[in-house]
C-alpha cells in the first residue's frame, strides 16, 4: 500500500509538471500569473484527479514539440478572456492526450469538466451571439455581456465530442452516445430557428457540430439500440444543423441502409398530422425508398456526386416491396450519362420481366444484345433464352440465345454452363412441340434430353430445377422409367417440400398404371401441405380414383376440393371488399375541402 501511494504521488507530480510546462509555454507576463493563480501547483489538475496520471505518458517523457494547433487555440482563448479557466484548460490538455493516443488519460481529464454547470452559460452565450448575428443592438436592449466567448464554447463542445470518441474507443458505446447527444441538445435548445450560417465561421463550432451529428447514430448502432439509432438519424436530417449537401446525403444513405438491413420493424415517423395529404412512409422499406429517391433527385439536380450503390440499394428495396415498375420509372428518369446504357437496358429488362411484361423485357434484351451494344452479355443472353423458352413460337430464338451463351462461356463457369444447357434443353423441348415432321420432333427431343442431362451432370445431380425439368422431359417423351428415377431423386433431395415434385411423381406413377402408388403419394403430399395448396393435389387424386373406378371416393375428394375453393373465394372476396372500403375512406379523408 505504501509503495502504491508513493507511485501515485509520483504520477500526480508528473502530470502536474506536464500541465505546468504546457501553460508556461503558451502564456507570458500577466497571463501566466493569472493561470498560475487559477491552477496552483499543489492544487493542479493532476492533484485533483490522481488517477489521470495512471494513463499519461511514460516516466521521464517530456513533450518537446507541443502541438502548434493547440497552442494557437490556447492563445486565442487567452486573448478573448485574458486567462484560461479550469474547464478550458482541461479541454486543451484532454485534446493533447487524445491526439497522443492516451485515450484513458484523455477521458479522465474530460470527466473533470463540469458540463452540467457550463451548459446554462453556453446556452445563454449562444443565444446572445445569435441575436448579435441578427443585428440586434445591445445598447437598446440592455443585454448583459455573454458569460462565455464563442471560442470557449467551441473548445468545450469539442471536449464533449472527444470524450464521446474516447468512450467509443473503450467500448462504452451507450455512454458515448449520451455524451455526444449533449452537444446536439445544447445547440438545438439555443437556436430555435436553426444553427446560424456565420456563427461558426471563425472557430470549430460548425465542424464539431457536423461530426457530432454524424457520430451519434453510429454510436447507437454500436450500442445495439435500433430505435435510438433511427430517432438520431431522423434528428440528424432536420434542417436546423446547417449541414452541407455531402454530409446530408451521406446521412440519408446510411439511414436508408440501416432501415433496409437492420432486421427489425420500427415505428414510422409520426408526421401525418403535419404533412396532411402528402405521402408519409408506413414502414422501414417505404422510408428507405423515399430517402434513396431523394438522393437520386439530388444527383439529377447535380447537388451531389453520383454513387452507384444508391441504385443497388434502391433496386433491393423495390424488389422487397414488390414494385419493380416504380424502379423502372426511376431508372428511365435518370439523365443520360449517369449510368451506362447497357446497364440501363439490363436493369429495365429485369424490372419489366419481374412485373410480368415479358415481351417488353425481351425487346430491351434484343436491343442490348445487338451488334452495336453488347452481343456477348452473358446474363442478358440467359434471361432472353428463359423468356423465349416460355413461348413456343419464340423457342427457336431462345435456343439461339442459349447457344450463344454457351459459346461465350470460359473456363471455371460450371454453374453458368449448367444454366445455359438447361435453358437450351427447355427451348429445344418447346421447339419440338411445334415441329412439323416427326423427324424434326425426334431430333429436337433428343437434343433437349442431351442438353438437360449435361446440365444435371455438371451440377452433380444436385440442382432441383434441372432435375425437375429432366424428369418432366423424360415423362413427356414417354420414357417413364427414367422419368420415375429422376422424380424419385428429386423428392429425396427436396424432402417433400415442393408441391410440383409430388404432382410429377404421382402423374408418372399414374402413367405407369400404378394407381395405388400414385394415390399413396398424393395422400402423403396432402398430409405435408397446407390447406391453401391442396387444390391441385385433390383434383389429381380424384382423377386417379375415377380411373380405378372408386366413384364414391372421387365424389368425396371433389367435395373437399369444392369446400376449399369456397373458403378461398369467400376469403379473397372479403379481403377485396375490405381494401375497397379502406381506400374509399382514405380517399375521402385526404380529399381537400
Amino acid at each position: 500500500m505504501k509503495s502504491e501511494k508513493r507511485i501515485s504521488k509520483r504520477r500526480r507530480s508528473r502530470i502536474s509538471l506536464k500541465f505546468g510546462k504546457f501553460m508556461k509555454y503558451i502564456c507570458s507576463g500577466e497571463q501566466l500569473k493569472a493561470v498560475d493563480e487559477m491552477v496552483p501547483s499543489s492544487e493542479s489538475i493532476g492533484t485533483k484527479d490522481c488517477s489521470a496520471s495512471d494513463y499519461s505518458s511514460k516516466a521521464g517523457e517530456v513533450v518537446k514539440h507541443p502541438d502548434i494547433g493547440n497552442i494557437e487555440e490556447a492563445e486565442w482563448s487567452l486573448r478573448e478572456t485574458s486567462s484560461l479557466n479550469y474547464e478550458e484548460a482541461r479541454a486543451l490538455l484532454g485534446r493533447i492526450e487524445y491526439q497522443k493516443g492516451n485515450i484513458e488519460a484523455a477521458l479522465h481529464v474530460f470527466e473533470g469538466i463540469d458540463i452540467a454547470a457550463a451548459t446554462p452559460k453556453m446556452k445563454i452565450a449562444l443565444a446572445l451571439a445569435n441575436r448579435k448575428g441578427e443585428r440586434h443592438k445591445r445598447r437598446s436592449q440592455n443585454l448583459s455581456s455573454p458569460p462565455m466567448s464563442i471560442h470557449a464554447i467551441s473548445l468545450l463542445l469539442e471536449a464533449i465530442f472527444l470524450k464521446a470518441k474516447c468512450l467509443q474507443g473503450l467500448g462504452r458505446f451507450k455512454e458515448a452516445a449520451q455524451s455526444c447527444k449533449v452537444i446536439l441538445d445544447i445547440v438545438e435548445s439555443s437556436f430555435a430557428e436553426g444553427f446560424p450560417e456565420n456563427l461558426g465561421a471563425d472557430c470549430k463550432l460548425q465542424e464539431t457540430l457536423n461530426r457530432a451529428v454524424e457520430l451519434l447514430p453510429e454510436l447507437w448502432k454500436l450500442a445495439d439500440a435500433p430505435r435510438e439509432t433511427i430517432m438520431s438519424y431522423r434528428r440528424a436530417l432536420l434542417p436546423c444543423w446547417n449541414l452541407d449537401a455531402e454530409t446530408t446525403a451521406k446521412l440519408q444513405k446510411e439511414f436508408a441502409i440501416f432501415l433496409l438491413y437492420c432486421g427489425g420493424e420500427t415505428c414510422p415517423p409520426n408526421l401525418r398530422s403535419q404533412m396532411g395529404s402528402s405521402f408519409v412512409p408506413r414502414n422501414n422499406i417505404e422510408e428507405a425508398i423515399l430517402l434513396l429517391m431523394i438522393l437520386l433527385r439530388k444527383v439529377a439536380l447535380k447537388r451531389i456526386e453520383w454513387d452507384p450503390s444508391i441504385l443497388d440499394h434502391l433496386s433491393f428495396a423495390f424488389s422487397i416491396a414488390g414494385d419493380l415498375s416504380s424502379l423502372a420509372k426511376q431508372i428511365e428518369e435518370l439523365l443520360p450519362g449517369i449510368i451506362n446504357r447497357k446497364e440501363r437496358y439490363h436493369i429495365l429488362a429485369l424490372c419489366y420481366y419481374g412485373e410480368g411484361e415479358d415481351l417488353v423485357a425481351l425487346n430491351l434484351l434484343r436491343t442490348l444484345l445487338s451488334g452495336s451494344e453488347d452481343p456477348k452479355c452473358l446474363p442478358a443472353l440467359l434471361i432472353a433464352s428463359k423468356i423465349c423458352g416460355e413461348y413456343p413460337d419464340l423457342a427457336e430464338e431462345g435456343a439461339t440465345f442459349a447457344s450463344r451463351a454457351l459459346e461465350c462461356l470460359g473456363d471455371g463457369c460450371g454453374q453458368m454452363e449448367s444454366t445455359a444447357n438447361c435453358l437450351l434443353g427447355i427451348s429445344l423441348s418447346a421447339q419440338s412441340k411445334v415441329a412439323i415432321t416427326d423427324f424434326d420432333r425426334a431430333t429436337r427431343q433428343a437434343k433437349a434430353l442431351q442438353a438437360l442431362v449435361s446440365a444435371a451432370r455438371s451440377t452433380n445431380m444436385r440442382d432441383l430445377s434441372i432435375l425437375y425439368r429432366l424428369s418432366l422431359e423424360y415423362a413427356e417423351q414417354r420414357k417413364l422409367n427414367a422419368a420415375h428415377y429422376y422424380a424419385k431423386m428429386l423428392l429425396k433431395l427436396e424432402g417433400g417440400s415442393n408441391l410440383k415434385g409430388w404432382l410429377l411423381m404421382a402423374r408418372i406413377l399414374s402413367a405407369q398404371k400404378r394407381y395405388e402408388d400414385a394415390e399413396t403419394i398424393l395422400n402423403a403430399a396432402l398430409d405435408q401441405t397446407g390447406k391453401w395448396e391442396q387444390g391441385e393435389l385433390l383434383r389429381t387424386k380424384a382423377k386417379v380414383q375415377l380411373v380405378q373406378g372408386q366413384l364414391k371416393g372421387a365424389v368425396e375428394t371433389y367435395t373437399h376440393l369444392l369446400a376449399a375453393l369456397q373458403v378461398q373465394t369467400k376469403t379473397f372476396s372479403s379481403d377485396k371488399r375490405f381494401y375497397k372500403v379502406y381506400f374509399m375512406r382514405k380517399r375521402v379523408s385526404t380529399k381537400k375541402p
